[in-house]
C-alpha cells in the first residue's frame, strides 16, 4: 500500500502560484487596467478593448503550441521565459500616454499569458495525475481565481495609494520574484524524474510522442464533432464571461464605487473558488458536460441581473452568480478532454482547444465595449453575452454520447 507522500502535490502547489499571479496581473487585472486608463486619458470602451482584443489574439496563437514548447524545454524554462515578459508588460503599461502604445506592451505581455494560461495548467499537470486530475487541475485552477480575490482589490488599493506607474512597476516585480521563485525551485517535467508513474504509482513504459503523431492528432482532431462540441461551447461561454469581466470595474462603479467595484469582482472570484471547489470533489464521478451546461446557466442569470440592476445588493448578487461561471469555464474543457479522449493526446489537444477558445474570446472585450459606446450603457451589451452563454448551454450537451478513451 502506497504511503509516502507524493511530490505531484508540490508541483499543484506551484501551479496554485503560477495561476494566482498570471490570471490576476493577465487576466483579472485587465479590469482594472482598462478602467485606471479610461478615467486617466478619457480614452473610449472601445478604444481601450482593441488592444486587449489582440493581447488575447496573440496569447491563444501561443497556446495552440505551447504543448510542444513544455515538451521540449520543460516548464521551468517556459514558465520563466513567460513570467519575464509578463513582468515587462505590466510594468511598461505605467508608462503608456496614447491608445496605441497599448498594442505593443499588450503584445509583449501576451508571451507570458500565452505561456502561463489554462493550457498551461492542464499541461504541467497532466503527467502528474490520471485517477485525480480533476481534483488536482480544479486545485491549481483555484489560484488563478485567487488571483482575482486577491490581486484586484490589491492593485486598486495600490493604484490609489501610489499612482498608476509605481503600482504597475511595483506588481511587475512581485511577479517576477513569485514566478521565477516557484518554477525554478519546484515545477519538473515529471514524475519520472523521480522514478515514478502518475499518481505516485510504479512507472509505466511509455512511447515518446512524434512531432508528426501530435500533428496528425490535431487534424483528426479539428475534422470530428467531437472536439468541436467541446471547443464551440466554451469559445462562446468564455468571450461572454471574458467581455463581462474586462468591463466589469467599469460597469459596476456607477453604482458601487472604485472600493466597491474591487469588493465587487472579489465576490465574483471567490464564488469561483467555492464553485471550482464543489465541481473537483464531484467532477470525476458525474458528467462533466451536464455540469458545464449547469454553470452556463448560473452566469447567465447573474449576467441578466447585472443587465438590470440598480442597487449595490443587486449588484453583489448578479456578481455571485456570475462568479460561478468564472471558475468552471476554464477548469471543465480539460477534464471533459481528459474522459472523452485518449491520455497521449491530452497535451496537444487541451492545447489546441484552449488556443482556439482565447482566440474566439479575445473579440469579447471589443464586443463589450462598441455596443457599449454605441448603446451609452452596458444592458444591450450584457444581453448579447446572455444569448451566446445560452447558445453554449445547449451546445455542450451534443456531444458524444459515450467517451472514447483508449
Amino acid at each position: 500500500m502506497r504511503t509516502r507522500y507524493f511530490y505531484g502535490w508540490n508541483v499543484v502547489g506551484a501551479t496554485f502560484v503560477m495561476a494566482m499571479v498570471s490570471f490576476g496581473l493577465g487576466f483579472y487585472g485587465l479590469a482594472v487596467y482598462v478602467a485606471t486608463l479610461q478615467r486617466l486619458h478619457g480614452w473610449s470602451a472601445a478604444a481601450v478593448s482593441a488592444p486587449v482584443t489582440v493581447y488575447y489574439v496573440a496569447g491563444a496563437l501561443l497556446t495552440a503550441v505551447i504543448g510542444g514548447m513544455y515538451d521540449r524545454l520543460g516548464p521551468r524554462a517556459v514558465v520563466t521565459a513567460g513570467s519575464i515578459a509578463m513582468a515587462a508588460g505590466v510594468a511598461a503599461l505605467g508608462l503608456v500616454t496614447q491608445a496605441w502604445q497599448l498594442y505593443p506592451v499588450f503584445l509583449v505581455m501576451s508571451v507570458g499569458w500565452g505561456a502561463m494560461s489554462g493550457a498551461a495548467i492542464n499541461i504541467v499537470l497532466a503527467p502528474w495525475w490520471q485517477r485525480r486530475r480533476g481534483l488536482a487541475v480544479s486545485i491549481a485552477f483555484n489560484g488563478a481565481t485567487l488571483g482575482g480575490v486577491i490581486v484586484v482589490p490589491a492593485l486598486i488599493a495600490l493604484i490609489a495609494a501610489v499612482g498608476f506607474r509605481r503600482a504597475t512597476v511595483a506588481a511587475a516585480i512581485m511577479a517576477l520574484i513569485v514566478l521565477c521563485a516557484v518554477a525554478l525551485g519546484v515545477m519538473r517535467r515529471g514524475p519520472e524524474e523521480l522514478g515514478l508513474g502518475p499518481d505516485g504509482d510504479a512507472p509505466a513504459t511509455t512511447v515518446p510522442r512524434a512531432a508528426v503523431v501530435e500533428s496528425r492528432w490535431r487534424g483528426d482532431a479539428l475534422r470530428s464533432w467531437r472536439f468541436w462540441s467541446v471547443s464551440a461551447p466554451f469559445a462562446l461561454g468564455l468571450a461572454a464571461q471574458v467581455g463581462v469581466l474586462t468591463h466589469l470595474v467599469a460597469l459596476v462603479t456607477p453604482v458601487l464605487g472604485a472600493g466597491g467595484a474591487g469588493r465587487a469582482v472579489s465576490t465574483a472570484t471567490a464564488v469561483a473558488v467555492l464553485g471550482r471547489l464543489a465541481t473537483g470533489l464531484v467532477v470525476d464521478r458525474v458528467n462533466r458536460r451536464l455540469v458545464t451546461c449547469v454553470t452556463l446557466a448560473a452566469q447567465i442569470a447573474g449576467v441578466l441581473l447585472l443587465a438590470r440592476a440598480a442597487s449595490p445588493g443587486a449588484v453583489y448578487v448578479g456578481c455571485a452568480l456570475f462568479g460561478v461561471g468564472v471558475g468552471n469555464l476554464t477548469t471543465l474543457p480539460g477534464l471533459i478532454l481528459a474522459v472523452e479522449w485518449p491520455r497521449e493526446r491530452f497535451a496537444a489537444l487541451v492545447g489546441l482547444v484552449v488556443g482556439i477558445n482565447q482566440f474566439t474570446f479575445a473579440f469579447g472585450p471589443s464586443l463589450v465595449g462598441v455596443l457599449r459606446d454605441r448603446a451609452g450603457g452596458y444592458g444591450a451589451a450584457l444581453l448579447a453575452c446572455a444569448m451566446l452563454q445560452a447558445i453554449a448551454a445547449v451546445t455542450i450537451l451534443f456531444g458524444p454520447r459515450s467517451a472514447a478513451k483508449s
